[in-house]
């Protein structure tokens, strides 16, 4: 046997704005977006593509409705968001969760890792696939855009 060799270094800890970066960097690629989609009104005709889904088979992807719900999301009118499409509005308020969670850890020190359950990943795909479903029948034209 050989004998042990000198124990490795342990990793110097980040400081606080390199453990920052990330997360606040993220913040400001998603608080430009939403500005760029608050002043570029999605209404008007010419600004943005159209969903090839719905261009090409007229029925309502989960996504439709998604850049006038962040409009009105950004001009604070939350009915129109909700109405526009309101598993978008959910999905501002989850990635609100997870990015106060990532700063929060990132100034602890605390590395944020996110394992996601192969059943979670399932049960999302179920609940668009619903929502997808509702949206393009009769009953659930309220949730169309």
């Amino acid at each position: 046997m050989w004998p042990p060799g000198p124990a490795a270094p342990s990793p110097r800890p980040r400081s606080l704005a390199r453990r920052l970066l990330a997360p606040l960097g993220t913040l400001v690629g998603v608080g430009a977006a939403f500005a760029y989609v608050g002043s570029v009104d999605p209404n008007e005709p010419g600004h943005y593509p159209v969903c090839p889904m719905l261009r090409f088979t007229g029925i309502f992807c989960p996504g439709c409705g998604g850049l006038r719900s962040a409009h009105a999301f950004v001009h604070g009118e939350l009915g129109t968001a909700l109405g526009a499409n309101a598993l978008a509005v959910v999905g501002y308020g989850i990635f609100a969760v997870v990015m106060a969670l990532w700063l929060i850890r990132a100034v602890r020190g605390v590395p944020m890792r996110i394992a996601i359950a192969p059943v979670w990943w399932w049960g999302i795909g179920a609940v668009l696939a619903l929502f997808t479903l509702v949206r393009n029948l009769p009953f659930g034209s309220a949730l169309a855009p």
